[in-house]
């Protein structure tokens, strides 16, 4: 497998003011349409007549919200023949982590089989009669989020078992210029980041789909329908669309925004906020020190965020039950963001305020953390354990973030 050896690049912004957006003042050329709607409207022949199996979850909707579950299903040109579902399943109700079995959809009675149960890949009996696959589903834009790597796996299956596959373009929440953090280290490959690319990677799921499909040697025969209308430098509020929450933790746009680094927390002892109405925007343990630590933080001057002091129980997960104290993480300006950078100043502060109480997860029988899985190395950990600042620990993935960008923009289908 090939690895890359930063990419800095910027990207839409927004002030925490719905509809004001500096730097994207102008009118879109064209109405905004996903790949969806233009496969239904233009493009509808790549699935007329056959016997189609669909991958997706409650995000993959219209923007007058209809299922595309049920728009197929009650399509008689279109014989839609079985439902596969990521983590969470296809309508969305489980938990992270959470294994989905083999089941029926109430709604239309078809099959629903499980990609986060036993099997991660599509088994020839669960592809039995399909003639095409399809692939919708709302990406967050980070690396550790695994609806790509579900349809990474699909694809493997559909090009093993002759089916084409095609992706639905949808927007990429968080923009798609800016991208940022590490590159994967292929040793350090799982179901949260399986393929080296970094954690941000500012690429849409159709370009992600032609990337992986060329650069690792999957060779499935794919179409990407693409949207019309998005732009690159767009967030997810530029589309006029209301944000459907792709997993129970991801409620909002300003979540996907901080998951990239926020995330980070998980593979610590530290709440990232689960089991609140903040998922990933909150984090604290009862050891903390709010005040302390949101006056530590400020003091960095990150651009585009502040941390308020802040003390929350979570219902579930980590310190459940429990009085928590930490921080909520307040994006002031989404152009001026960088959540890996924040990320980082998290996990390092707290573990340098808190040396007697704060731990990463423990390690495996191969000595890999749940952190160093969410990093995609083990170098990252070892670097805050031994104080190196921030500043230094990004400057080490500088040259390899900068080859990526070499490689992504061969794959980039929009302006």
């Amino acid at each position: 497998m090939m690895t890359w050896s930063t990419f800095s690049v910027v990207f839409a912004d927004h002030n925490g003011n719905p509809g004001k957006h500096k730097g994207h003042d102008k009118k879109k050329e064209q109405p905004f349409k996903l790949g969806v709607e233009v496969l239904l409207d233009e493009e509808k022949e790549l699935i007329e007549g056959k016997k189609v199996g669909l991958i997706t979850n409650p995000t993959g909707i219209d923007q007058d919200f209809n299922s595309i579950v049920d728009v197929l299903h009650e399509d008689d040109d279109v014989d839609l023949t079985a439902l596969y579902g990521p983590e969470h399943g296809v309508r969305g109700s489980a938990q992270a982590g959470d294994y989905v079995e083999f089941y029926t959809d109430e709604k239309t009675g078809l099959p629903v089989y499980s990609l986060y149960g036993e099997t991660r890949k599509p088994t020839p009996e669960m592809l039995e009669d399909i003639e095409v696959l399809l692939f919708d589903i709302q990406d967050v834009g980070t690396r550790f989020y695994t609806y790509i790597y579900t349809m990474a796996y699909a694809m493997e299956a559909a090009e093993e078992n002759d089916i084409p596959f095609i992706v639905l373009d949808r927007p990429n929440p968080i923009g798609g210029e800016k991208v940022e953090g590490p590159v994967l280290d292929p040793e350090y490959k799982s179901f949260v980041g399986n393929y080296p690319i970094p954690l941000r990677h500012g690429m849409t799921v159709g370009e992600l789909a032609k990337l992986f499909n060329k650069e690792f040697d999957i060779g499935a025969d794919l179409t990407v329908v693409e949207m019309q209308g998005w732009e690159r430098n767009m967030d997810y509020d530029d589309t006029g669309m209301s944000f459907v929450a792709p997993s129970p933790n991801m409620p909002t746009v300003e979540t996907a925004f901080v998951y990239p680094g926020a995330a980070l927390i998980e593979g610590t002892n530290v709440s990232e906020g689960r089991g609140t109405t903040k998922p990933f925007e909150l984090i604290g343990a009862p050891f903390i020190d709010s005040t302390e630590l949101a006056a530590e933080l400020n003091d960095r001057n990150l651009p585009g965020v502040k941390f308020r002091a802040a003390s929350f129980t979570p219902s579930f997960s980590k310190h459940a039950g429990e009085l928590a104290h930490g921080v909520q993480l307040h994006i002031i300006d989404r152009k001026e963001f960088n959540p890996v950078e924040t990320g980082l100043y998290l996990v390092k502060t707290i573990h340098d305020l808190y040396p007697e109480n704060f731990a990463f997860r423990s390690e495996n029988s191969a000595g890999i953390s749940f952190f160093d899985y969410l990093i995609g190395n083990g170098w990252v950990r070892e670097a805050i354990e031994k104080g190196t600042p921030v500043e230094e620990i990004q400057k080490e993935w500088k040259h390899e973030l900068k080859d990526f960008k070499k490689v992504r923009r061969q794959y980039l289908l929009y302006k």
